[in-house]
């Protein structure tokens, strides 16, 4: 997953600041706010032991104030030219990119209430700063004008895309609008920024009021030791010595959910997870919904569309709601059969040992059963192998193969937490290629999920600083972070996103690395997934933490014999969520709206199985109140590309070097210089057959 920041900038010479944390005060009649120039620091990457919480309102309202002035410039100039309008736009930012790339990361990944409580105050002016920029009628009438004589103006292809996705992003906000229409949308833009946060801060808070604490040992049958050990870890660092504390994080949830004995532990968490946000108190998300809903809606009817989906999807790969819709339910009526089949398999078990009805909350613990018996193989049995420090070497490796890359770790570079760590990327020439920080394990100030941002975004010679934030598997004691599969995947998956930033060779950062469309943009992710199993990648890096045995062969044949295994229910509960976002999207009236009703008809409509509940639901369903409203179907989407385009790769060797150029080339160092389909045809020769996937998932 890709975090999208808006856009904006400005200038302020100076700005006397008191520090507001409470481990740092102002001693100085004046300090410099560090976002108020390039940051004085090794490689250019944020000066995080330096920034307070005083810095980021100032830095706002200076960066702002800069962007203007670079617009009244760009306005003011007689002879509209591409460098003097078009770029100068793309350039216009300085202080603003740098503040908003560090205060929204952080406020995902190492969020305060004071940095909440900013948010909320700043969002408003932010919505109404890019407002101010877009429905500008005298800053659009020089866009237009250099649109309108494009054909004249001997620019190269990438240019020309630049100066269009400019156009086009003008008139998506509303530059064609009348002026009593800007009016309304400025109010439903700036309603949108704080219900967004609003939504994403409940979602967090009701992550972190769940603990449930466990006193008797013998309610533990079935744990693991080490996540015992990680539970009772957890437990004494919230106060409780002697207990064992289980929460709602994925590592923490889905290890209880898969092995323990005790069914009524089980459905506890289960259902705490899956109501969060629905409980009508302070942190319930279903008026938040609503009202974001109505006003997506109106947005759309405003700018020409009777749906917000049609409005979302004008700008995709996918083109039309419909096309969306098409794909979603030809995939359903191969997903759904399969997780029916699941379910029988599971609850053949279940009456074996006389427990009752299959229940959601069993579906993890007999899956896990299930496998043991028809592969012979244990989650137990392969953590051992899969070291976090090895998995992230095996990911190096792989993108070393591939292009030549190189990562070397840096050491006292600043930080925003001590768990976080950074790396050097070289090409292979020993060319800077950038900083990638990463940031691995879950704790309270964090989001739940995995991600990747920019600090800095590649443009011309300026070389990205990126991170990867993730939530895995902690160390414990003298055991360390021992990851599962799926989280081995995540893994190869952030740093496929990272490659893509890392990688990009264009000019203008508006259009550089991932700033691609949202249905494009999980193809570099998704593709790089497929390395983390291959045999050949395995013994690169899977070695056993006590022994450093490489894991035996029968060990990965087992895993890549289970490769499908379980698919029905993982591909259902992703397809559920694709289309309950598309379902919310399509709407073209909100009359009687009410989000728990709506979710629950229309997965009735679909036919899902009691046993299975969409990914996310609508209380819960961060993805599409950020970047990715109507646009969840990406995953499946994406899904085509990568498995249609690492077939390549196994056509002619997965580390053929001509494979991994033409890659290269035409994906990762593109970004969204060309229409991303032709980009994929000049990788791959064809558009892509949805065969691999279907063949990978087991449903073909």
């Amino acid at each position: 997953m890709t975090n999208a920041f808006m856009k904006g900038k400005i200038i302020f010479l100076s700005l006397v600041v008191c520090s507001m944390t409470i481990h740092s005060s102002c001693t100085q009649a004046e300090r410099e706010n560090p976002f108020l120039t390039v940051y004085k620091t090794e490689y250019g990457v944020p000066p995080f032991d330096k920034i307070t919480i005083a810095d980021y309102e100032p830095a706002f309202k200076a960066g702002m104030e800069e962007q203007n002035e670079r617009i009244a410039t760009i306005i003011n100039n007689g002879n509209p030219t591409f460098d003097n309008v078009i770029v100068a736009l793309d350039e216009s930012s300085p202080i603003l990119d740098r503040v908003q790339a560090v205060f929204f990361n952080l406020l995902d990944a190492e969020t305060t209430p004071e940095l909440t409580d900013l948010s909320m105050k700043i969002a408003p002016l932010l919505s109404e700063h890019a407002d101010n920029i877009y429905l500008n009628a005298e800053l659009f009438r020089k866009v237009d004008a250099i649109y309108t004589q494009r054909a004249e103006l001997g620019l190269n292809g990438e240019q020309m895309r630049l100066l269009e996705e400019t156009y086009k992003n003008f008139v998506r906000a509303g530059a064609n609008l009348t002026d009593a229409k800007k009016a309304t949308l400025r109010e439903i833009n700036k309603q949108l920024s704080t219900l967004t946060l609003a939504y994403s801060d409940n979602i967090l808070k009701d992550n972190n009021a769940f603990q449930l604490f466990v006193e008797n040992e013998a309610d533990l049958s079935g744990l693991p030791e080490w996540f015992k050990q990680s539970a009772a870890a957890e437990a004494e660092a919230a106060g409780q010595q002697g207990k064992w504390l289980f929460t709602l994080h994925n590592a923490s949830r889905i290890p209880l959910l898969q092995y323990a004995d005790k069914r009524e532990l089980r459905e506890q968490v289960y259902n705490a997870y899956i109501n969060r946000c629905n409980h009508d108190d302070a942190d319930d998300n279903k008026q938040n919904l609503t009202n974001i809903v109505n006003l997506r809606l109106e947005k759309a009817k405003l700018l020409g569309f009777d749906c917000f989906s049609a409005f979302q999807l004008d700008n995709t790969m996918a083109k039309t709601p419909k096309s969306v819709m098409d794909f979603l339910n030809n995939l359903w009526s191969y997903a759904l059969p399969k997780a029916k089949a699941e379910a029988a398999e599971l609850q053949q078990l279940m009456d074996k040992e006389g427990k009752g009805k299959l229940a959601a909350w069993d579906w993890w613990y007999y899956t896990e059963k299930l496998r043991r018996a028809k592969y012979n193989l244990d989650e137990e049995e392969i953590k051992p192998y899969f070291r976090l420090e090895n998995v992230r070497q095996g990911a190096f490796d792989v993108a070393n193969k591939l292009y030549g890359i190189t990562f070397t770790k840096l050491n006292d570079m600043p930080v925003y937490h001590p768990d976080v760590e950074v790396f050097r990327a070289n090409d292979a020439d020993g060319s800077f290629l950038g900083i990638f920080y990463v940031d691995y394990f879950p704790r309270a100030g964090k989001s739940g999920g995995a991600w990747m941002n920019n600090y800095q975004e590649q443009a011309g010679r300026t070389r990205p600083v990126i991170v990867n934030v993730c939530s895995f598997t902690k160390p414990v004691g003298d055991t360390p972070s021992l990851l599962t599969l799926d989280e081995v995947q995540t893994l190869f998956h952030e740093f496929g996103h990272a490659l893509h930033g890392m990688l990009s060779q264009c000019t203008y950062k508006g259009i550089a690395g991932t700033n691609v469309a949202r249905d494009f943009v999980e193809l570099p992710s998704q593709v790089m997934e497929h390395w983390a199993t291959e045999p050949e990648v395995l013994k690169m890096y899977a070695r056993h933490y006590l022994t450093n045995e490489v894991m035996p062969d029968a060990l990965i044949e087992k895993i890549n014999k289970q490769a499908t295994f379980n698919q029905g229910f993982m591909t259902t509960e992703l397809l559920a969520a694709a289309l309950l976002d598309m379902d919310l999207h399509n709407l073209t009236s909100t009359t009687d709206f009410e989000p728990i009703a709506f979710e629950r008809t229309k997965m009735d409509e679909l036919g899902l199985i009691p046993q299975i509940a969409p990914r996310y639901r609508v209380t819960y369903f961060n993805h599409i109140v950020g970047g990715y409203a109507a646009g969840y179907y990406s995953y499946l989407w994406a899904n085509v590309l990568d498995a249609d385009a690492f077939e390549a790769f196994k056509e002619n060797g997965i580390f053929d070097k001509e494979t991994a150029d033409k890659f290269r080339r035409n994906v990762l160092e593109k970004g969204n210089s060309e229409d991303p389909m032709v980009l994929y045809v000049k990788f791959r020769g064809a558009e892509p057959n949805p065969d691999a996937m279907l063949r990978n998932r087991g449903m073909k």
